[in-house]
């Protein structure tokens, strides 16, 4: 039982979302870890976003990122962590984001009284979540709440978007969907990433995907055309279901008055970060 509308917490997820992902898109992000010996897109996003677990290997990136190519992360790691120690990457990050804050929204919206409430909800909603089974989300939540109102509604961002992450993998692994396999289904329903982009940023090449392909053709789940059968289709629609379910705790914790502020402010400062170039259009397929 929920007192939360249905789809509250995935809604408010979906606009606190990009504000958390802008940095990895950014030309700071690049010229910030180029800087601390940190050269290439996948070296920089390994290091930057397993810094919070500690000094781990591609075998933990390969396990709690779920949809990477295990000899992608083995091409960057642990080389690129060899470079930079996790609280030189840690603080490199939290540099990205403040300028990535600034240039998006603004000095003006980053001063504002609506933002300090954003990142006072934000902050109220991440401590709620669930440490157990979920390795990105327990380490960003040891990390500490930076000063700044703009800094802490990412720091709260970035939280929910691990956690919502780590319980999305428990329910795909429980529906025996491979990380490939559960990049490969959700391209094809037309939401997320296109296919060239999802194939290629996270290292699988077209032989892979085409295996992948005709395992999820034998299951019935997608035809031969490549789209998803309605089978396919009703699965899909279950794994976000599900992953609404067992993502809950942090919107309960901060109530259906709170998500629903949270969401209204967080949906103009995305649409704000999105109409100054937050993320390529072009990697997104049309849903």
């Amino acid at each position: 039982m929920t007192s939360l509308p249905p789809r509250a917490g995935r809604r408010c997820h979906q606009v606190l979302n990009p504000l958390h992902s802008a940095i990895y898109f950014s030309p700071e992000f690049g010229k910030e870890f180029a800087g601390i010996g940190i050269d290439g897109w996948h070296a920089a996003y390994f290091t930057a976003r397993s810094a919070a677990m500690g000094p781990v290997g591609p075998g933990v990136v390969t396990a709690t990122f779920y949809n990477y190519s295990h000899r992608l992360a083995a091409a960057h790691l642990p080389a690129a962590c060899s470079a930079a120690d996790p609280a030189t990457a840690l603080s490199g990050r939290l540099r990205v984001a403040a300028a990535v804050g600034r240039r998006l929204l603004g000095e003006e919206t980053l001063a504002s009284p609506e933002l300090a409430e954003a990142a006072e909800l934000a902050q109220r909603a991440a401590p709620g979540g669930e440490r157990a089974g979920r390795a990105r989300y327990a380490a960003e939540a040891g990390q500490p709440v930076p000063d700044a109102p703009h800094l802490a509604l990412w720091h709260a961002a970035t939280q929910l978007r691990e956690h919502r992450g780590d319980s999305h993998n428990a329910v795909l692994a429980h529906a025996a969907l491979d990380g490939l396999e559960a990049q490969v289904s959700h391209t094809a329903s037309g939401f997320g990433f296109t296919p060239e982009f999802a194939r290629s940023s996270r290292g699988w090449d077209a032989g892979e995907w085409a295996a992948a392909q005709d395992r999820l053709r034998a299951r019935g789940l997608l035809a031969a055309d490549g789209e998803l059968t309605e089978a396919g289709t009703a699965l899909r629609k279950e794994l976000e279901d599900e992953t609404d379910r067992v993502d809950l705790a942090p919107y309960e914790h901060l109530g259906a008055e709170g998500v629903a502020r949270l969401t209204e402010l967080a949906t103009g400062y995305t649409t704000t970060a999105l109409a100054a170039g937050a993320l390529p259009k072009d990697i997104f397929g049309k849903g």
